[in-house]
């Protein structure tokens, strides 16, 4: 029988090696405000989201939360614009944006 282990979104358990990962901390990214190093940057577009979360799951830096209505969004102080999540994203939902760092 696998424990589960609540990673702080009520709807989302961990469920072993073959469930969804269980991230405990954001990695450098977020001391380093690595957002600036950015070229691109990924933006969602809601109303096309599926909610699938393959975005979340796949972001390296884990600079991508759910909202309390499960939608994807970015941290931008910690994204680094590899575009991982545009790339994992079955329905396209995220695009890729030249970013000029207001």
């Amino acid at each position: 029988m696998i424990k589960k282990k609540p990673v702080g979104i009520e709807k989302i358990e961990y469920l072993g090696k073959k469930g969804i990962p269980y991230i405990e901390a954001k990695g450098n990214s977020v001391k380093r405000n690595v957002g600036n190093w950015r070229v691109f940057k990924p933006i969602i577009n809601r109303n096309k989201c599926i909610k699938c979360r393959q975005c979340w799951i796949s972001c390296p830096e884990a600079a991508i939360n759910l909202d309390k209505n499960d939608y994807p969004h970015v941290d931008y102080t910690i994204c680094k614009g590899c575009l991982v999540c545009a790339n994992v994203c079955p329905v396209k939902c995220i695009k890729k944006v030249r970013d000029v760092h207001d």
